[in-house]
């Protein structure tokens, strides 16, 4: 089968360390199942992976990619759930797909039976290849360990990225006040167009908010601390820019603020979100779509910082 896999490191490159072509195809073994992959979307874990986080040399080559929607040998439309082991029920240890087992960025994937979640008919194969990540994360972020509820003023650090448009997109339709900061005027009015009820550039004064999706870190941090009211709640699930220094503990102490980690979402989520989507009308925002072929110009272009929204790769 034809996959896209990384063969070497390059931290300043990452697309360079990335190869397509010939891979043995996947088993199934007890237990698991192989899906003909449709469409394949590509997170920041990929890029990091290329850059040799996370991964070692001795596990090269490894098939990238942990979002996939497809179909399973009986015609079932489904999606995967990136998360292997730890939720369901197995002594399997937790891992994402392409970090112990090769990824979606495949024509064939094998994963766990239990990973698969049927497709809803109203979302593409695209659209639906989106969520295993970034949205099911923001969904987390914003329902499941932010607990906001509509008309509640919600800030979310940076515009552009596949996390920060599905916060946006989520909240707008469950009627939410979403703010959001970015350094692009085109971003901004982007996050606007999507639903945003403000758009302000980073460390601007946005008043107190009630949940603060935060994916930034050392940049951010001092804002997001700021920002937040009185008892109110820190989302985090990423650190793109480094650990926060200082970490505003008296801050945070003084004025009872909750800071709680959010890493992806559970199979359940998954199904949750599925359905809000297919009930709302939301629909991912996809920023362009390359051939597995063209996988390196894919994750060059997310390297590169160019893109709003999810890049996909169909097969």
């Amino acid at each position: 089968m034809i996959a896209a896999y990384a063969t070497r490191f390059s931290p300043d490159d990452p697309a360079a360390g990335l190869e397509v072509g010939e891979r043995p195809e996947p088993v199934a073994r007890e237990g698991w199942s192989v899906v003909d992959v449709r469409a394949a979307a590509l997170n920041h874990h990929d890029v990091w992976s290329l850059r040799g986080v996370g991964l070692r040399a001795e596990q090269l080559p490894m098939v990238l990619g942990t979002d996939a929607a497809g179909v399973t040998a009986d015609g079932r439309e489904v999606v995967v759930h990136a998360v292997v082991g730890g939720t369901d029920g197995s002594d399997e240890p937790r891992s994402l797909l392409s970090e112990r087992y090769d990824g979606t960025l495949a024509d064939r994937v094998a994963v766990p039976t239990w990973n698969l979640v049927d497709k809803p008919a109203e979302l593409s194969f695209v659209e639906a290849a989106c969520l295993p990540t970034a949205w099911l994360t923001a969904y987390r972020m914003l329902f499941t360990t932010g607990r906001a509820t509509p008309g509640q003023r919600v800030l979310v650090q940076g515009a552009g990225g596949g996390l920060a448009t599905a916060a946006v997109a989520l909240g707008a339709a469950a009627g939410l006040e979403m703010v959001v900061t970015s350094r692009d005027e085109e971003r901004r009015a982007r996050a606007l167009a999507l639903g945003a009820a403000s758009a302000v550039e980073p460390g601007a004064r946005v008043g107190r908010v009630d949940v603060v999706l935060e994916s930034v870190g050392r940049a951010t941090w001092s804002h997001s601390i700021r920002s937040v009211r009185p008892g109110g709640i820190v989302v985090v699930a990423g650190a793109t820019s480094g650990d926060a220094e200082p970490a505003e503990l008296t801050r945070i102490f003084f004025q009872e603020i909750t800071v709680a980690g959010a890493t992806m979402g559970s199979r359940d989520d998954l199904r949750h979100l599925l359905a809000f989507l297919a009930r709302t009308g939301v629909r991912p925002v996809v920023d362009t779509t390359f051939p597995l072929e063209r996988a390196r110009d894919a994750v060059a272009r997310l390297a590169a910082g160019e893109q709003f929204g999810k890049i996909v790769v169909t097969v």
